[in-house]
């Protein structure tokens, strides 16, 4: 049957299209769609350069605590400019992961909704079956998601302090201090990324369902 053949992705957002068209909104459907697949996307890739600014931002951190440095001003100036590209990014992720379930929920909900005016009985079926099976898989973002905007504010709240008191403290002396707290954002910036792969995952598994062409 071509229908099954189709690319998913846009299979789905076809199907989703034509509920608005009866329902007398033609595009609306694949508009919202489009943006939620697009939502996607923007999410994965921002996660991704978060995570190499993660990485960019300790290596720094830990160049700059290294014991017996003369010059701490280029070492402390890599590291400022790291975190301050790190705070850019981690905004941008989590405005991202905002928009994607706003977008989905959007998504799903007006699918449901429209889902009975099919007057075909197998039609009105894989529709169901296909929102079903989507929003059961976006919904494993934000279940993944749980609890990295609260880990991730206070990791960038420590890495500022720490850029802060070292401002105030450029020395020695002012590195020496620091260093315990500065090995523990290490720490936990290895445990904000471990807690990063599972949204990954997640993201990975939707795209696989939308673009695979596997049932």
């Amino acid at each position: 049957m071509k229908i099954r053949n189709t690319s998913l992705a846009r299979y789905t957002m076809l199907l989703l299209g034509a509920v608005f068209f009866i329902g007398g909104c033609a595009t609306t459907g694949l508009d919202r769609a489009e943006k939620t697949s697009n939502s996607i996307r923007d999410v994965d890739s921002e996660i991704r350069k978060m995570i190499v600014e993660i990485d960019a931002t300790t290596a720094s951190l830990e160049a700059l605590i290294v014991p017996g440095k003369t010059d701490l001003k280029e070492p402390f100036d890599s590291y400022s400019k790291n975190l301050k590209n790190l705070d850019k990014e981690g905004t941008k992720v989590l405005k991202r992961m905002d928009e994607m379930k706003a977008s989905s929920t959007a998504y799903f909900s007006e699918w449901e909704k429209q889902g009975d005016v099919f007057t075909n009985a197998e039609i009105r079926e894989l529709s169901e079956q296909r929102r079903s099976k989507l929003a059961e898989t976006y919904a494993r973002v934000p279940a993944a998601g749980a609890g990295i905007r609260g880990s991730y504010n206070a990791y960038i709240t420590d890495l500022k302090e720490i850029q802060k008191y070292l401002s105030n403290d450029l020395t020695p002396k002012g590195i020496e201090g620091i260093t315990p707290v500065a090995q523990k954002s290490v720490q936990e910036a290895e445990a904000l990324k471990s807690s990063l792969g599972p949204v990954i995952t997640a993201l990975d598994e939707i795209k696989a369902e939308l673009y695979s062409g596997k049932k």
